[in-house]
C-alpha cells in the first residue's frame, strides 16, 4: 500500500440513497488506508460514517429522493474530519432514549449515535440538529 503524499479534501453532495452512502464509505475507507490507518481505525471510522449517512438519508431526508446530503471530509496521516448536512428538520440529540437503558436494548434502532460516540473523538450537531461534525485523532 503507497501513503498518500499530502491531506485528501474531498466534498460530495449525494441523494438520499443508500447505495450513494456505501460508495461513500468504501472511498473514505480508501483514503484512510491511503494514509496508512490502521485496519482497527479503518473499521471504527467507517462504521462511524455509515452511521451518520444512515441517519442523514433515513431519519433526516426521510430516504426523499429530491433531498441531499452534503458530505465533506478531510483525511490527513494524523486526523480524520468529516462534516454531514442533510436537509431533514434537525432533531435534539439529548432526546434519543439510551440505548442501553433496559426497556430499550432489544429495540431494533437506536445505536447509531451510541456508536458513533465510542468510536470518534468529537462528535458534534449544530444548529438545529441536521448537521454533525466528527473528527478522530490519531493517538
Amino acid at each position: 500500500m503507497s501513503i498518500a503524499n499530502g491531506p485528501i479534501h474531498r466534498e460530495e453532495n449525494i441523494p438520499s440513497d443508500l447505495g450513494e452512502a456505501r460508495r461513500i464509505q468504501a472511498d473514505v475507507a480508501e483514503a484512510l488506508q491511503n494514509q496508512g490507518y490502521a485496519e482497527e481505525d479503518v473499521f471504527a471510522i467507517k462504521l462511524a460514517v455509515e452511521e451518520a449517512l444512515v441517519n442523514a438519508i433515513k431519519h433526516g431526508n426521510q430516504m426523499d429522493p429530491a433531498k441531499r446530503v452534503e458530505i465533506l471530509y478531510q483525511i490527513s496521516p494524523n486526523r480524520f474530519h468529516i462534516r454531514i448536512a442533510d436537509e431533514g428538520p434537525g432533531f435534539d440529540p439529548d432526546d434519543v432514549p439510551d440505548p442501553c437503558d433496559p426497556e430499550n436494548l432489544e429495540r431494533e434502532c437506536g445505536r447509531g449515535l451510541l456508536l458513533m460516540r465510542y468510536y470518534m473523538t468529537e462528535l458534534v450537531y449544530h444548529g438545529k440538529g441536521n448537521v454533525v461534525t466528527m473528527t478522530k485523532t490519531r493517538e
